[in-house]
Parts: C-alpha cells; sequence; structure tokens
C-alpha cells in the first residue's frame, strides 16, 4: 500500500534565489514540514546576480558561493537532492520521475529558472561562444579570458550593460553589440538610454549598434564576428548576454498550461492541482518578472499558502538597480497601461517619470547622480500591479 499523500513532502525542483527563499520563507513560518529540494547541479547557494559583477573583483566561483548543499540542508533541515534531473511529473498520482527514481510529493514548486537564448549564428566557431547563467559557466567564462584582451558581447540590455562595466573595470577591452538603436532600450526612455551609452563609451565600450552578429569564426588565436551591417571586428572570446527564455518543456510533457512561462494565477497555482511555479520559469497572472524583488515577494506569498494560509502574491513598487558603476542605473519599470515618459534633465542626471494617461505615477528611470532620487520616488508609487 502507497503511503498517505499528507505523509509525503513539499518537493522544490530548482536551488536557485527562488527555490531556496522559499525554503526559507516556509521555514519561518512551519518548522517541522518535510521539505525536499532537487537541484540540477551542485545544489550551492549563491546570488545570480553577482554573476555580472564579480570580475573586476577577481571573484572566483567557489567565492561567489556562500554555502554548500550540505550546508543549506542543514540550515534549512531539508533533504537536498543534487544532480538530479527530473524527467517526468505524474501530476494525478503526484511522483516525479529522476534518475530512474521515483519522488512522491505532497505539494510541487517548480523554481526551474530559465536558459539563455542561443542566437542562430554562421561559421566554424558559432560554437565557442559563450553564456552564463550559473556558476560553473562563470568558472569557464573566468578561465577562457585569463590572459586574454578583448570580449565581444552580444546583447546590450541589462546583463549586456552589466557585463561590459565588469569587464572594462577588470582592464579587458569591450565590443558591445544590439540589433537596437541604444542601449537597456527595453528599460529606459531614449534621453536615459544615450546618456547610458554615452558613459559606458567614455569608460571604454566599442558600440556596434543597430546590427547583429552573423558569424564566429576562427582566424589564428582570435575570433572574427561578422555583423549584419558588413562589418567585422576581432575579439578573443565572444559572449552573448541576450536574454533568458523560462524553462517550460517539463511543464508542458506533464500537461500543465504554459505560455511564455509555465502559467500561474497569483497564488502561483498551475492548472494542475498541488503544483505552483516560482521564479524566472512562472509566468503569474500574465507576466515574467525575472527580478530580484518579484521573485522574493512571490516566495513570501507562496510560503503561507505552502503553510496553509492561502495568500495571493501583490506585487509593489520593485526598483531595479542597474550594476553599472560607470553610470548609476535605476528603473522601476511601469506596468502595461497607456501613457508616456516625462523626462526632466539636470546637474543631477536624468529623472525620467512614467505617467498614465490621468498623470499618476506608474513608473521611473533615474540616471546618474538622480539615481540618489530611488527611495524617495518608491515612496510616491502605489503597488502598481496589485
Amino acid at each position: 500500500m502507497e503511503p498517505a499523500i499528507d505523509a509525503d513532502p513539499i518537493v522544490i525542483v530548482g536551488s536557485g534565489l527562488a527555490g531556496y527563499t522559499l525554503a526559507r520563507e516556509l521555514r519561518k513560518l512551519d518548522a517541522r514540514v518535510q521539505l525536499t529540494i532537487l537541484s540540477r547541479d551542485e545544489g550551492s547557494f549563491y546570488s545570480k546576480p553577482m554573476l555580472s559583477n564579480a570580475l573586476a573583483s577577481a571573484k572566483t566561483a567557489a567565492q561567489i558561493a556562500s554555502a554548500s548543499a550540505e550546508q543549506m540542508a542543514t540550515q534549512l533541515n531539508a533533504r537536498i537532492v543534487t544532480a538530479a534531473e527530473v524527467e517526468a511529473i505524474d501530476t494525478t498520482r503526484r511522483i516525479l520521475h529522476t534518475g530512474g527514481k521515483t519522488i512522491r510529493y505532497a505539494k510541487l514548486v517548480l523554481a526551474l529558472g530559465a536558459d539563455p537564448i542561443a542566437l542562430p549564428l554562421e561559421g566554424d566557431a558559432a560554437h565557442e561562444v559563450m553564456q552564463i547563467n550559473d556558476l560553473a559557466a562563470y568558472a569557464r567564462f573566468r578561465e577562457a579570458i585569463l590572459g586574454k584582451k578583448t570580449v565581444a558581447l552580444l546583447g546590450a540590455g541589462l546583463i549586456g550593460c552589466e557585463f561590459a562595466n565588469d569587464l572594462l573595470a577588470a582592464g579587458y577591452g569591450v565590443h558591445l553589440i544590439d540589433p537596437a538603436a541604444r542601449p537597456l532600450g527595453r528599460l529606459l526612455p531614449e534621453a536615459a538610454a544615450e546618456q547610458v551609452q554615452r558613459a559606458l563609451e567614455a569608460a571604454g565600450v566599442r558600440w556596434h549598434l543597430g546590427t547583429t552578429a552573423r558569424a564566429v569564426s576562427r582566424v589564428a588565436s582570435e575570433l572574427r564576428v561578422d555583423l549584419a551591417d558588413g562589418s567585422a571586428l576581432a575579439a578573443d572570446v565572444v559572449l552573448a548576454a541576450i536574454g533568458l527564455r523560462s524553462r517550460t518543456l517539463l511543464a508542458q510533457r506533464a500537461g500543465l498550461k504554459t505560455n511564455r512561462g509555465i502559467v500561474t494565477d497569483r497564488m502561483l497555482q498551475t492548472s494542475a492541482a498541488h503544483v505552483y511555479a516560482l521564479g524566472d520559469c512562472a509566468e503569474v497572472d500574465g507576466q515574467i518578472l525575472p527580478y530580484v524583488m518579484p521573485i522574493m515577494q512571490a516566495a513570501r506569498a507562496l510560503a503561507k499558502t505552502l503553510a496553509g494560509a492561502p495568500t495571493p502574491v501583490v506585487y509593489s513598487a520593485m526598483p531595479v538597480v542597474v550594476k553599472t558603476p560607470a553610470i548609476p542605473v535605476v528603473v522601476c519599470l511601469p506596468p502595461a497601461v497607456s501613457g508616456a515618459w516625462k523626462v526632466r534633465r539636470d546637474a543631477c542626471g536624468i529623472e525620467a517619470r512614467f505617467e498614465d494617461e490621468s498623470g499618476k505615477l506608474m513608473g521611473y528611470a533615474l540616471v546618474g547622480a538622480a539615481a540618489e532620487r530611488k527611495q524617495a520616488l518608491t515612496k510616491l508609487l502605489l503597488p502598481v500591479l496589485a
């Protein structure tokens, strides 16, 4: 006879920020519930945002990690299974299949994260293009740039600009390539983005905007990057940072509803009973918010739900700090409402406010010394996604 479902653990698939934060929050509310965490890697705890600004401080992968899986298991009073790749989920019987074994669950949380988007590149060295999405990839990149001089970066979004600033500070030359006319185009209004572009250019970035990489080829000891506009550049290493795509395949195979991410409501509940999704893989009420603050807020709400007090996630104002010391940037993304940016430029930098059609403040962007106004503007914002 199979054991009763109530005797089975809560299982979290994923040991990133989302999974471990949820476990911590749950333990604050329930010290006794059985908890199992499945990690596809070694299960160490680290702050993923540190990966894009650790080079200048010469941090190794081991130094970025703050706790091993064994230490986390002790802290959380949890069973942590490392190198565990979940192959299938049976949502009817509440069973996971991993490594030829089955694991039963009372409640299941998918905190699967996201994968870097890969460009369809031509050339005999296309396979040498690197991406950084975890500690192991960061370690490989540090080894690849050792003794090298120049890095070509594909993507001038948030992560691309952070890596560019960090590489410059570490003494590397940087080519930054993006199809948009300006960096951070999805986050900032035009005037603010242009100021970021000028500041990073002054710091040493060589911009290649309005075009994309077409091919990467090996030429002796260097890599040749051919661009769509017909130009080419040489670099020692090529790093792609063009965005992330939610991991949804496991959920799709289990019959869960997916779109851009694993679809959930404000309770983080998926289309299957007793199954939840959290973090970069989750599309919560139509939105994917792959930033630290929304993940933390969602984890706190879900912990309450798992502990027996159903709690919907409510997002308050969530400013995102772009880690570019050459030019401070803070942005609080507005929701999907009609409105317009109103930009004010002064000696302190740029303050841009996004106002809806009634003139209500819905978001902001601060560049330069104006970033010091973050707290004041955040106080003016109501919970914009509630």
